[in-house]
């Protein structure tokens, strides 16, 4: 394979919602700093924004302020979250709102020019383009260059452990990417396909959280040694069955209450937080009084219409369900199940542990959006802030630091050639015919955490026991996929994903097993652990140290802490 070498002051790695907005800042606020967008698919279409969105989740309307958008993140996280890196965040919701307007996002209005809300924090837009408008903007910014098809793999670093750059496969190209930075900005969003999926076979696309995340942002820190947080706070949504489309249009566009199929409303006594929505599913399925729906029968047809559209700006397969089974939400309720568990920042606590210029362990490496920890309930617009500060910081520190003020000094200790030969190496056909495929040594990565380690064959629960299996089922698939080989750089890729995986689920379980307490009902459901403890008001931290997962117990960061030492 061909080496193709790049250098820039800041590297953004991954081109969704955080990274784009992360470059637009940059082009806008540092033109006299060079940047360098890699995104592993087309930038126009990709991530979590690609097939559009109907609201904006996280926005302070008339009459709240940042701090109740706090409160509300921090009790649906039965308070493990970075109370200092939230309020921040909030803060810088509704500007990163106003810019999106600008670069042509439409908000719906009503009469007086008002912003039309859903619910106190939610606004209504027409989404189906705003990755459209992100790319464009990116592409806008005179000192932003964009390469996609460009799957990253690992961080390079200094002598000293600091962010020198990163390296990956050019996929369209066949050729492997070296990119020299002095600062890099990881952008790449959470991990799915770890758990078997609601839908096997050519199906298992279908799933909340684009398939193509893999967790390569947690794999690359992890590596790195970077410490990371909260893995253990699952994210698992509650969606429309089949489409796997979200829920909140319904719950809260037309007022649809949770009913079984008796025709009860049951959530009151389960509680409302979002993983208590999703128990409460459960239990009732579990009890026999399943299956569950969301009440729409009976809604007008003006409300059906406008349900219709809205999840065409977002999920268009659900209006096409309807339309197809004539099924449409005014004739028939929707049913409800829970998808597969994921790792992501953006709902729940798990990433990368920050500072509040989103700075991680490792000098000179920022992560921002879903891959950032500590800041749940983030959604699209919190992603945006949180790409905004990663860029503020990153400029800041590629300006201050001393020791790479020259792009020469920052010399990474991993060379071209040493990275070709490892690339070179999977390339090279094994002396016997490979036992497994990529995709063989995936589903059985999917079986072990979907049975032993809290999946949907066991109600999203699990015992310290099966946790132990699920950690030795791992460790085996791991050492049986360093013997993968692959044709070309599509085989690279899927070798890479895998490898990515297979870490993340080791951590996933190390920090499963740390915490020996329920928190989050059927997030982190502990069987041998069934109610909250006080002593686990903590976080749980872990970092790679010689290949081994290393939990650190951390005591809260909140405001009131804050003030005190303000005071002192």
């Amino acid at each position: 394979m061909k080496t193709i070498e790049k250098s820039a002051d800041i590297l953004i790695v991954g081109g969704g919602a955080a990274g784009c907005f992360a470059a637009i800042t940059l082009a806008k606020a540092h033109p006299d700093l060079s940047v360098l967008l890699l995104e592993k698919a087309g930038l126009k279409r990709s991530g979590c924004l690609a097939a559009g969105v109907n609201a904006l989740n996280a926005y302070i309307t008339p009459g709240h302020v940042s701090q109740d958008y706090v409160n509300y993140a921090a009790r649906d996280a039965a308070g493990i979250v970075r109370e200092d890196l939230l309020l921040q965040m909030s803060e810088g919701l509704n500007a990163v709102t106003q810019d999106m307007e600008k670069l042509g996002l439409v908000i719906l209005k009503d009469k007086a020019g008002n912003y039309v809300s859903r619910g106190w924090r939610n606004l209504k837009i027409n989404g189906e383009n705003i990755k459209p408008l992100l790319a464009k903007a990116v592409r806008q910014g005179k000192n932003v260059e964009v390469l996609e098809h460009v799957n990253v793999v690992d961080l390079l670093q200094d002598a000293a452990g600091h962010a020198a750059g990163a390296w990956g496969i050019a996929l369209r190209e066949e050729a492997a990417v070296y990119a020299r930075a002095k600062a890099v900005i990881c952008a790449t969003g959470g991990a799915a396909g770890l758990y078997r999926p609601n839908h096997p076979g050519e199906a298992r696309h279908t799933m909340w959280y684009p398939p193509f995340n893999t967790g390569a942002g947690y794999a690359l820190g992890l590596r790195a040694g970077a410490e990371m947080t909260s893995f253990e706070m699952r994210f698992i949504a509650l969606r429309c069955k089949d489409t796997i489309a979200p829920t909140g249009t319904l719950a809260q566009g037309v007022g649809a209450a949770q009913v079984n199929a008796r025709g009860e409303k049951y959530q009151a006594k389960y509680g409302n937080t979002t993983s208590e929505r999703l128990y409460a599913v459960v239990s009732e399925n579990l009890a026999g009084r399943g299956p569950c729906y969301l009440e729409t029968q009976g809604i007008s047809e003006e409300a059906e219409t406008s349900l219709e559209k809205a999840y065409l700006n977002m999920a268009p397969a659900q209006t096409m369900k309807w339309r197809e089974t004539g099924l449409g939400p005014r004739t028939a309720n929707v049913e409800v199940e829970g998808t597969e568990p994921y790792v992501v920042g953006g709902h729940t606590a798990s990433g990368y542990w920050v500072d509040k210029e989103r700075q991680t362990t490792v000098p000179g490496l920022f992560a921002a959006g879903d891959v950032a920890g500590g800041c749940p309930q983030k959604y699209v617009t919190g992603a945006f802030v949180e790409g905004k500060i990663a860029a503020e910081g990153a400029a800041k520190y590629v300006r201050q630091a001393a020791h790479i003020a020259d792009a020469a000094q920052a010399v990474p200790v991993q060379t071209p050639a040493a990275l070709a030969a490892s690339v070179a190496e999977l390339l090279t056909p094994p002396g016997a015919p490979p036992l497994f495929t990529v995709d063989a040594l995936e589903e059985a990565m999917q079986q072990v955490m979907d049975e032993y380690a809290g999946g949907i064959a066991t109600a999203y629960r699990y015992t310290e026991r099966q946790l132990a299996l699920a950690d030795k089922h791992i460790a085996r698939i791991t050492r049986l996929a360093a013997q993968l080989r692959a044709q070309d750089t599509y085989g690279l890729l899927k070798i890479f994903e895998l490898r990515e995986r297979l870490l993340v689920c080791r951590v996933l379980i190390a920090h499963l097993l740390a915490r020996k307490e329920t928190r989050w009902h059927s997030f982190a459901e502990n069987l041998d652990h069934p109610h909250q403890d006080a002593a686990f008001a903590k976080y749980v931290n872990s970092r790679l140290h010689d290949g081994r997962v290393e939990i650190i117990l951390r005591d809260l960061v909140n405001r009131s802490n804050q003030v005190k030492e303000a005071a002192q």
